[in-house]
């Protein structure tokens, strides 16, 4: 493995927890992998997994229509968070927008189908012991902005230190990274490990039925954004995964990379970076791609 590749991230203050192991064999190789860390959007795989498996329980109706009010409306930077209007939309395509676009207003509503309980009770009977969704994503960010000493999320994006005064946004970032909700011993957590064998179980058929996991398999293969494990790999490789990020501090990525001649391998790669040594955007996805070309090539290779 190359030890200087996650030597130099650690140097420009970027913590990175990854795993990669076959999708089918035991073994596999990783950094920090059992660690817990903030899965952010990530975790939208178990709650995709939960309704399917309802549905086909017959406790749920794929078809049947849920409605999205304009306010209050879960926040996020794509999809129905933008929307003005009020929203109607089947249980099964809310699971589409929720994994191709990674919708948090989608999100929130399966999270009220299946119910907390259900979906950590799921994730636990697949033996997954460090895997716990702490509450929805409207929750998550209220809570998180008051921690950092606002009277929720709203607020907290549209304060502006120079027209209301203190805390500065270096205090607010500092608050941010230090909430109980990034902080994966009291909030929703899980570890690279567990997510990669999630993964496993999901490609082999073994999470639910076959017909929810070839559901799950179609949507992540369908995901919108391309510039984090995707972008450590040529075209002749393909990815399905689903990515995960919240306020600049973790930034995630889970997927399955498959090759032409048909070996498929599960990584999950996981970051925290500190308020006073950010890197940007694009430079923490490629990090993310890095990794996991290092430590799938390391498999692929022997």
């Amino acid at each position: 493995m190359d030890g200087h590749l996650f030597d130099d991230l650690a140097e420009r203050g970027l913590e990175v927890f990854a795993y990669a192991a076959p999708v089918i064999g035991e073994f596999g190789v990783g950094v920090r992998e059992d660690e817990l860390v903030t899965p952010a959007s990530v975790m939208k795989i178990q709650v995709a997994l939960a309704v399917e498996n309802l549905i086909d329980e017959g406790r749920v109706r794929g078809t049947d229509r849920r409605i999205m009010l304009a306010e209050p409306r879960t926040p996020g930077p794509v999809g129905m968070s933008l929307m003005r209007d009020e929203v109607v939309m089947s249980i099964r395509d809310l699971v589409v927008a929720m994994l191709t676009i990674s919708d948090n207003v989608a999100t929130d509503e399966l999270i009220d189908v299946a119910g907390l309980d259900y979906i950590n009770n799921f994730t636990r009977a697949l033996g997954l012991e460090q895997t716990w969704l702490a509450a929805n994503l409207q929750q998550t960010l209220d809570d998180i902005a008051r921690e950092a000493g606002f009277t929720d999320y709203q607020s907290l994006t549209a304060h502006e230190p120079g027209r209301d005064g203190p805390p500065a946004w270096g205090e607010v970032s500092r608050r941010i990274e230090s909430s109980v909700g990034l902080d994966p011993i009291f909030g929703s957590r899980t570890t690279p490990h567990e997510m990669a064998t999630l993964l496993q179980t999901l490609w082999n058929d073994r999470a639910t039925t076959p017909r929810a996991c070839e559901s799950v398999r179609h949507h992540m293969s369908h995901q919108l954004a391309r510039a984090r494990i995707a972008s450590g790999f040529d075209t002749s490789v393909t990815v399905a995964a689903k990515s995960g990020a919240l306020l600049k501090v973790v930034r995630n990525e889970v997927g399955v990379v498959t090759y032409l001649d048909g070996s498929a391998y599960a990584v999950a790669v996981f970051t925290r970076q500190h308020h006073d040594n950010a890197l940007d955007v694009v430079q923490v996805d490629t990090a993310i791609g890095r990794v996991a070309r290092t430590l799938v090539e390391e498999l692929h290779n022997d």
